[in-house]
């Protein structure tokens, strides 16, 4: 599998595609108003501690307070000392309001939730994570072979800073002792240089921030099966070869500095990728497609045959779509950055075998997937429950806000729903009131479904029944939910007065 990473610089934001085989894979995106904050670390202020959540909340100088589940306070809080990985007795942590305490965001805030932080600090490098306070050795799963595992193990063992522990990453496959130990030397500096710079800082305070997107893109995923990679900014290009001639000379010629009139994303046909990446519907080859819709909950997936039509019975066509919608499914998940809780909603599947078939084919392909997740099996009804880690907002809301109109739903009152709730609020202002002349500014097509049908109206009559006189004004910059009326008597806007009883 080829794989490429193109990066887009402009004033606005940073993006950054990865590419297999020439199709769009994982899109990253930084923006200056919006710069992401995973990795950052804060000396933060326990404002509470909740045992029966398991969980306190720290202080960070946010809006939202950080959420800090037990499970990632260090070993540092807890009392009775449980090793990493271990489900903690809420009993056992020792946190206490007003306590200062490092901590690193570890999940971005999503929705109404805080960002998600850990108190178990790790500084990543080119090879390996360093983590301060610990003693825990480890190699990452990604690397299959026994034996350069045990020679990796064997290499972090002896390099370990006495107390720091060490995780040797999938990049360091081969690398010698030297080179893992310089990349060591160069985190333990840095935590130094942290620790120094908090030590006199007053809680809550930003103590170190993660490096740039770009830069991280580049430390964690430009590996040796990355053909190459493609930069249109000549600044970002320097910064990416000075890099790498510190941590990886063999990787320079691989950057490349795009100098085409055509736009970097054009050129490989990204922007249409992302279009796509956005929309409700995603069509699969040969006909059939799956809609993606988020909830606050969970995000639901609904695989439709739509206009495939096979040669096969009923059972075979079914399978057919649904090993293809598990393939793309599995892309978008990726592509959008969807997390959390998933509800795939399958063609129905008679037989066992078929229905294991799609699910291996999930297993199989969210292999591909960095991000961890679980998929169960096939239900009775024909839904497969997954979860896959959620660490910031999915790529839908990184390009879209939710519509101010509708709040998001994707649904507004119908207009005769709107001219009920008029109606109830010129009977209101005529009986409060006692006027008789009203001004009301409102859409264009709420004043066209008001007028309409010549003398005997909707908004005749309902003078009529009123006994009130009203002079409509269009105004296309009013909400086509909402309007605003105006009392030539009391020279004011009277709408809130009277909207509500």
């Amino acid at each position: 599998m080829k794989k490429e990473i193109l990066i887009n610089s402009s004033t606005a934001e940073t993006r950054i595609a990865l590419l297999e085989d020439g199709q769009l894979a994982e899109i990253f995106v930084e923006r200056p108003e919006n710069e992401r904050n995973v990795g950052d670390i804060y000396k933060g202020r326990v404002r509470k501690v909740l045992v029966g959540m398991s969980a306190a909340f720290i202080d960070i100088g946010w809006q939202q307070d950080g959420f800090l589940h037990f499970n990632d306070a260090s070993n540092l809080y807890d009392q009775d000392d449980s090793e990493n990985g271990r489900k903690r007795d809420p009993a056992s942590i020792n946190l206490d309001p007003g306590q200062e305490v490092y901590v690193q965001i570890i999940k971005e805030p999503i929705s109404g939730k805080g960002p998600r932080v850990t108190s178990e600090i790790a500084l990543p490098g080119r090879f390996v994570v360093l983590i301060p306070e610990s003693t825990h050795v480890g190699v990452s799963r990604k690397i299959a072979d026994n034996r350069e595992k045990r020679r990796l193990r064997t290499i972090a063992k002896r390099i370990k800073p006495a107390d720091c522990g060490l995780i040797i990453r999938t990049v360091a496959l081969e690398r010698d002792e030297e080179t893992l130990e310089h990349d060591v030397r160069n985190l333990v500096t840095l935590w130094r240089k942290i620790q120094r710079k908090g030590e006199p800082m007053r809680a809550p305070s930003l103590v170190y921030k993660e490096v740039s997107l770009a830069s991280s893109v580049i430390r964690d995923l430009f590996t040796p099966d990355i053909a190459g990679v493609i930069v249109d900014s000549k600044s970002l290009h320097r910064e990416i070869q000075r890099y790498l001639d510190t941590v990886s000379p063999s990787l320079s010629d691989r950057v490349e500095h795009y100098t085409d009139k055509i736009p970097l994303f054009d050129q490989f046909d990204i922007e249409t990728e992302i279009e796509k990446g956005i929309k409700r519907k995603v069509w699969l080859e040969g006909g059939g497609h799956v809609i993606i819709e988020h909830t606050e909950a969970m995000v639901t997936i609904d695989v439709n045959s739509g206009k495939f039509i096979g040669k096969q019975n009923h059972e075979e066509n079914s399978l057919k779509i649904n090993l293809r919608a598990a393939r793309e499914i599995c892309r978008q998940l990726r592509l959008r950055d969807i997390g959390g809780i998933i509800a795939i909603d399958f063609i129905d599947m008679w037989e066992e075998k078929n229905r294991k078939k799609v699910y291996d084919e999930m297993k199989k392909e969210m292999r591909k997937d960095r991000a961890k997740a679980d998929v169960t099996p096939i239900g009775a009804f024909g839904i497969m429950i997954m979860t896959r880690q959620r660490i910031k907002p999915s790529l839908l809301f990184t390009f879209k806000e939710s519509c101010p109109v509708c709040s998001g739903t994707g649904m507004i009152a119908s207009r005769e729903t709107v001219v009920t709730e008029f109606e109830r609020f010129i009977a209101r202002f005529r009986y409060k009131s006692n006027e008789r002349r009203l001004k009301v500014f409102l859409h264009p097509d709420l004043h066209r479904f008001l007028t309409e049908n010549g003398p005997m109206n909707r908004i005749n009559r309902i003078m009529l029944q009123h006994k009130i006189f009203i002079q409509l004004r269009p105004d296309s910059t009013i909400s086509p939910t909402e309007f605003v009326a105006y009392s030539p008597r009391q020279k004011r806007d009277v709408t809130e007065e009277y909207k509500h009883a």
